[in-house]
């Protein structure tokens, strides 16, 4: 059964390319120098020391809170609103020598006179050696999966393919730390399983339209790889929105309803979600067309058959 492609209604993604390709070049340098300018607001899953939440009646100002603090003799604390303007989260690095309990008990002491009716909703206490581990488990974690997405890949597609798969990754998880570091939110496990879970989702999407790609060449022999590309895209355009649009009302409804034990992990999936659709189109295809994919690298070469080999052999007697 032939299958033919009809270019009517097919999207001219690869028009831009050049530009979304230039854009996205643009976003993963700020992300790097701002993950090494400012670096990332690791949580206390990775640093160690206390967090302590404070709840107030009314909408707390910050600036009070943490002076109240430092009198009370603690150095530089960090303190944010976190998840309403009623709670306050402050963190405490973890000082040598000295007693967590006594010292967040006195930190809640000084943060509760600013107003009455202040209460403490969690205290939590991570010793700095746990921390440590968790910095190196995570970073070996990522390490390794975009390790073994690389094996993969590069089994089933062409170097090229493979190459530009890997990139996008690279594209996606840079662009959602630089993010993270820009507005300083909290990085901890939740968003490294964020972090984790984007990595395979953006790989989903862009295996999707490579198979599809694969599939065309064989198909419509006589277009272009640029042709094929816009088809391929525009073929499952209907399955990236559909896909993409369920799994974002998801990831949105516990942003804004999930609360803040979960605000980082759902946050990191929204960016996740937008940038890892747009890798798909404009950076995992258009490098691999960039990178030279020609229709000849897709096909791989038919065996002869017996009869055909013998007028090959014919033929060059002649």
């Amino acid at each position: 059964m032939i299958t033919f492609i009809n270019p009517k209604n097919t999207i001219n993604f690869m028009r831009i390319s050049l530009p979304a390709m230039v854009l996205a070049g643009v976003l993963v340098a700020a992300s790097l120098v701002l993950l090494c300018v400012r670096g990332l607001n690791f949580g206390l899953d990775f640093t160690g020391g206390t967090v302590i939440e404070v709840e107030y009646q009314q909408d707390a100002d910050l600036t009070p809170v943490r002076e109240a603090i430092e009198k009370a003799g603690v150095s530089s604390p960090v303190v944010q609103h976190f998840g309403s303007s009623r709670i306050v989260m402050i963190r405490i690095k973890p000082v040598e020598g000295v007693d967590q309990k006594q010292t967040s008990d006195q930190v809640f002491r000084a943060a509760a006179g600013v107003q009455q009716g202040a209460k403490l909703n969690r205290v939590e206490y991570v010793g700095p050696s746990v921390g440590t581990e968790l910095v190196t488990s995570g970073i070996i974690a990522v390490c390794l999966s975009l390790l073994s997405i690389l094996i993969y890949v590069g089994a089933r597609f062409e170097w090229r393919m493979a190459s530009s798969a890997i990139l996008a990754l690279v594209h996606d998880t840079t662009i959602t730390l630089g993010i993270f570091s820009l507005l300083g939110f909290e990085f901890d496990l939740t968003v490294l399983a964020a972090v984790l879970t984007i990595i395979g989702y953006s790989l989903n999407d862009t295996i999707v339209v490579f198979d599809r790609i694969r599939e065309n060449v064989r198909i419509a022999r006589e277009m272009s790889m640029k042709d094929i590309i816009n088809v391929s895209v525009t073929e499952t355009l209907s399955r990236t929105v559909i896909t993409s649009g369920t799994t974002m009302f998801t990831v949105l409804a516990l942003l804004f309803f999930g609360g803040p034990m979960i605000f980082g992990f759902s946050f990191a999936m929204t960016i996740g979600i937008v940038v890892g659709t747009f890798s798909s189109i404009y950076v995992a295809s258009a490098l691999a067309l960039y990178f030279g994919m020609k229709r000849e690298n897709l096909i791989p070469p038919v065996p002869l058959k017996r009869d055909e080999e013998i007028i090959e052999v014919l033929d060059e007697d002649e």
